[in-house]
């Protein structure tokens, strides 16, 4: 997969330094994932699906002041949005030390200002409000709710990245849309859809 020409395609707007910094990112992703086993992405093809399908949201999402990603893992999706949404403060949720330690070094590595690690499980962490809350490949629809209950009210969206099971985790009462794009479910969940 051509990253920047797909991006591109789809119109997706992103800052200048966003392709660079993807890059960086790649980069120590593969030294890292060597030694710690950070993600499944093992290849340049596997991780540009991984970042196109971290990114794509940017083209329907609202703008938000802050967001939480549950369970960023290697940086999918928290870190790739923190690279697309440089005006948005980003918290990273993720509990193990080598996903957080590599997070905390990309962090510092590309200045991102925007980003905060916090090396816990969501449960554990402080209650906080965020506009946004977001999550990929953690858990079902309905223990995601329940995680994310101390830190939305009820202006909050939720993105989730979903499969093809998607259609079986949403009540037809709970306002949601489903946006699809290159095998990707996103579950856009919020009171104003």
């Amino acid at each position: 997969m051509d990253l920047k020409a797909s991006l591109n395609d789809d119109n997706i707007e992103l800052p200048e330094n966003f392709f660079y910094n993807v890059q960086k990112y790649k980069e120590h992703l593969f030294k890292w994932n060597k030694v710690h086993n950070l993600t499944g992405a093992k290849d340049e093809n596997t991780l540009n699906h991984f970042i196109y399908d971290a990114v794509f949201p940017v083209s329907f999402l609202p703008k938000v002041k802050n967001l939480l990603d549950i369970g960023t893992g290697a940086g999918f999706p928290g870190m790739i949005l923190a690279m697309a949404l440089p005006d948005t403060q980003i918290t990273l949720a993720e509990p193990l030390t080598k996903r957080a330690s590599f997070l905390q070094f990309i962090k510092a590595d590309l200045g991102l200002n925007n980003v905060r690690v916090v090396k816990k499980r969501v449960e554990e962490m402080d209650s906080e409000i965020f506009e946004l809350v977001t999550s990929r490949a953690v858990t079902d629809t309905k223990m995601l709710l329940k995680l994310s209950e101390n830190f939305r009210d009820d202006s909050s969206k939720l993105l989730f990245y979903k499969g093809e099971k998607v259609f079986d985790e949403v009540d037809s009462d709970m306002p949601h849309k489903i946006i699809y794009a290159k095998n990707r479910h996103y579950l856009l969940l919020g009171e104003d859809l």
